[in-house]
């Protein structure tokens, strides 16, 4: 199955709002990692999220090249090509995307969506991620509001955020915020949804003490009730139809109860990719160790091919991402809730 169209993208979003699941929304930068991430999704029988950072993208464009979009471009085409293989429905999106980024990242991409459909072809990608929460709550929304409408014209949903996901990730440090942009207020929330409705649909990235990065089970301080309190804002004054699609950011070492009851509250998607870093690297770190003699030329040896062959521990990282990545779907409630051939 090719990556899903825009209303199979939407009945996935809706299917997990439903279910009180979450899709895993992995960053990739290879096919290699594409290629682990489609194999967790299929082995899961779930559907997921596959994601382009403006850093991915131009590590993926090459160290000459270093163009962010180009970059994306080629990881999404891929990635439609690969998907075509998997009886699962994958969605593809881009992650954080800064304001000062906008012209030479979203709108490249927008508009490369629009000439795919232009010439009969479904879009490059189904959603992207504005993260204008480094500016004040009326200039992000401003922002967040022209966008939205671009992308609306193309059937593409447009993820927002309003407070601040704390750390560092991408070359993007938060880690200096003050205290109080970690977390997303019921009224934020509500002016969020006052400000685009009606507009197209989108995905909100609420704050709730996330942080970027890799901390042990107990460092990070969520408050998932943020979350509860802002749908209840929302959906007390406009009924239930208004429930936000919500988007978790910084999950790393969250305990799997806080996870869960995020669910509850709304959550369809949760990126993954700290985890997934970790995950791809130790296999490549393992064979490099008990093959030192092998993978280097040393004392005057050659060396031994079939261990510094590059396919040989790419393949061993690809495996490894792919377990861990399952492990996120089961964490969602994923596993087992692909909806392909349904829709």
């Amino acid at each position: 199955m090719p990556v899903a169209t825009p209303a199979q993208y939407a009945a996935m979003l809706d299917a997990a709002q439903k279910g009180s699941y979450a899709y895993p929304a992995i960053n990739v930068t290879s096919l290699a990692t594409i290629n682990g991430a489609l194999k967790a999704f299929a082995d899961a029988k779930s559907d997921g999220i596959i994601q382009v950072s403006t850093g991915g993208g131009q590590f993926a464009s090459g160290t000459s090249v270093k163009d962010m979009a180009l970059g994306a471009i080629v990881l999404a085409e891929a990635t439609h090509r690969l998907a075509e293989r998997y009886n699962v429905l994958v969605g593809l999106h881009t992650d954080h995307c800064q304001p000062n980024k906008v012209e030479s990242f979203l709108k490249p991409l927008i508009a490369a969506t629009a000439a795919r459909r232009a010439a009969g072809q479904g879009n490059l990608f189904n959603s992207h991620m504005l993260d204008a929460s480094e500016l004040p709550l009326e200039e992000n929304l401003r922002l967040s509001v022209d966008l939205l409408k671009l992308c609306a014209e193309n059937e593409i949903i447009l993820e927002v955020e309003a407070g601040v996901v704390g750390g560092e990730e991408d070359g993007h440090d938060t880690s200096g915020v003050a205290h109080d942009k970690l977390y997303t207020s019921p009224e934020d929330m509500l002016t969020v949804y006052e400000t685009l409705k009606g507009l197209g649909r989108y995905m909100f990235a609420a704050t709730f003490g996330n942080v970027h990065g890799a901390y042990k089970p107990g460092a990070v301080k969520l408050k998932p009730t943020i979350l509860r309190d802002g749908q209840a804002a929302v959906t007390g004054k406009y009924g239930a139809t208004a429930e936000m699609d919500l988007v978790f950011h910084g999950g790393s070492g969250t305990p799997l109860e806080e996870i869960r009851e995020t669910l509850d509250y709304g959550v369809v998607k949760m990126n993954i990719d700290t985890d997934t870093q970790y995950a791809f690297t130790r296999p490549i770190a393992e064979h490099m160790f008990k093959n030192f003699d092998g993978v280097l030329k040393i004392d005057g040896e050659v060396g031994d091919k079939k261990l510094y062959d590059p396919r040989v521990y790419l393949k061993k990282a690809e495996e490894g991402l792919a377990k861990r990545l399952q492990h996120a779907c089961d964490d969602l409630r994923s596993t087992g809730q692909t909806i392909f051939g349904k829709v």
